[in-house]
């Protein structure tokens, strides 16, 4: 018993939520989205986010190729 786990639960982030965490515009999350390159989930027609995913992506410095075009693959 005397399970806590409730409270740890990461909760989910709205793509308004997410650009704003991030400091980029809603249509720079789209981009994103459409590149697949930020993690996302999609839960019915909305996308949802953790922070601690995305906060590990921008970390691992992912996010910084995020806007270039990969031509070169």
């Amino acid at each position: 018993m005397g399970n806590n786990t409730i409270n740890d639960v990461e909760r989910w982030y709205s793509l308004v939520e997410i650009s704003e965490h991030l400091g980029v515009s809603k249509d720079t999350i789209r981009a994103w989205i459409k590149k697949d390159t930020i993690p996302y989930h999609k839960v019915g027609r909305q996308y949802k986010f953790r922070v601690s995913e995305v906060d590990a992506w921008v970390e691992s410095g992912q996010s910084a190729d995020a806007d270039k075009n990969n031509t070169e693959e």
